[in-house]
């Protein structure tokens, strides 16, 4: 496989399992803020997802989260909370598949004006835009978000607060 720089522009993704950081972005009115995104050359084969991306040099998760969440959206006011899910996924995209652990960290903002000011070339290819979501809107879109059941997920974490430890979810192979 071809080396697939990251999303910094630091390093590169060779295949194995990447380490990923993502953010469930909720604003004072608990919704959460997902990415628009689509294959480089198919917009119309396109889903919704959490900001977030691969772990970079000696990066922790919690650094990683907090830069892709200010490369890809603008936003830096942020209350960072815990990981509330781990998952490991494998996906095509872009011609190469993508074999990924990631970590979810729970996040808090009154900031929500956003605007992409790191993406990378491929990232300015397949990245629509961005959009606050309620949990009530998750439930009822027919559009594809990832994790899968994350209109489920968003409900119990309103409902109940933060899992004491992060859950494991279903390992998802698209």
């Amino acid at each position: 496989m071809a080396a697939e720089t990251t999303p910094a522009g630091q390093g590169t993704y060779e295949g194995g399992l990447r380490r990923v950081a993502r953010v469930v972005l909720l604003d004072a009115d608990d919704r959460i803020l997902l990415l628009h995104g689509h294959e480089p050359d198919d917009p119309a084969d396109d889903w919704w997802f959490t900001p977030g991306g691969g772990v970079e040099g000696d990066e922790t998760r919690e650094e990683a989260a907090r830069r892709e969440l200010a490369e890809e959206t603008g936003i830096t006011d942020i209350e960072l909370g815990p990981v509330l899910w781990r998952r490991r996924c494998s996906f095509p995209f872009a011609g190469r598949r993508w074999d990924q652990d990631e970590w979810y960290y729970l996040a808090r903002t009154t900031q929500t004006a956003t605007r992409a000011v790191g993406l990378t070339e491929l990232e300015r290819r397949s990245v629509a835009g961005a959009r606050w979501w309620t949990c009530r809107e998750l439930t009822r879109t027919h559009e594809t978000v990832y994790p899968t059941r994350l209109a489920e997920l968003l409900r119990k974490l309103l409902d109940e607060g933060p899992p004491a430890g992060p859950v494991t979810l279903d390992t998802e192979i698209v």
